[in-house]
């Protein structure tokens, strides 16, 4: 039962590992086509898959998704791994599976991002890891808006777009055992004291009017009435309406 770990019904404590010389068998024996080493060479790599999805377990998705993601991504390197090629199939395997769970993760986004905007973001990543590669440094975006022909901002805004967001409660560091919050490090103009001190003399200036003034002010501002509408409410003509709601607002003006 030692590192017994339960995904999908799997007991991963007794998956099988496979010898370098035991894979080469069963890709030979799968390419000639027989199915039951395709299965073997499955399951005798799903430790491949949970050492990658390691990677991605502080994204608090269920480990049984992301699992059954990456067998995925195995499923399709095992059906494309040439023997031809100098490279052990681990190598070839785990860019394949991060990418499948990567992929998977995008399209799940809480924040529903057009596909023709994501496809944006996956060209410009992928040209900023050319562009790396090539110059030996981390591109612009304008170098990556001029490879791929496309205005700057819109790279930034599809980039932008496929950004995992962040809960107001992620912590960000630890301040003398109390954590931060990305909460802590937003300011909120609206409870600055100009806004509160603003707040408190239209309330001061509100009882100024008299009560019809203030009940045609209530239905006008609070409730979104027109002036028509307030004018059949109380029973007067609509010009008065009209008289009463400046006199009412002149009044307000000279007491903020």
């Amino acid at each position: 039962m030692v590192n017994k770990v339960e995904i999908c019904g799997v007991n991963t404590s007794k998956l099988p590992v496979l010898t370098a010389a035991e894979m080469r068998q069963l890709f030979q024996e799968m390419q000639a086509g027989d199915p039951s080493a395709r299965s073997k060479l499955i399951n005798g790599n799903l430790r491949l898959v949970l050492s990658v999805i390691q990677r991605f377990t502080n994204r608090r998705e269920f480990v049984d998704d992301l699992f059954q993601v990456g067998c995925i991504g195995l499923i399709k390197a095992i059906d494309n791994f040439d023997l031809g090629q100098n490279v052990k199939f681990s190598t070839y395997a785990v860019p394949m599976i991060i990418g499948e769970i990567r992929r998977y993760l995008r399209d799940n986004n809480p924040i529903r991002v057009s596909r023709s905007l994501r496809d944006v973001a996956y060209k410009a990543l992928q040209v900023r890891d050319n562009l790396a590669n090539r110059f030996s440094r981390e591109p612009s975006v304008s170098e990556i808006a001029r490879e791929l022909n496309i205005p700057r901002e819109e790279i930034v805004f599809a980039l932008d777009s496929i950004q995992e967001p962040i809960s107001l409660f992620e912590p960000i560091y630890h301040d003398g055992g109390d954590p931060i919050f990305v909460m802590d490090q937003v300011s909120d103009d609206k409870n600055a004291d100009a806004n509160w001190l603003e707040g408190i003399a239209i309330r001061d200036a509100i009882r100024k009017p008299n009560e019809r003034e203030k009940l045609i002010l209530t239905l006008r501002f609070f409730e979104g009435k027109t002036q028509m509408e307030v004018a059949e409410e109380i029973g007067i003509s609509q010009a008065q309406v009209s008289r009463l709601e400046k006199a009412a607002l002149s009044h307000m003006r000279k007491h903020i």
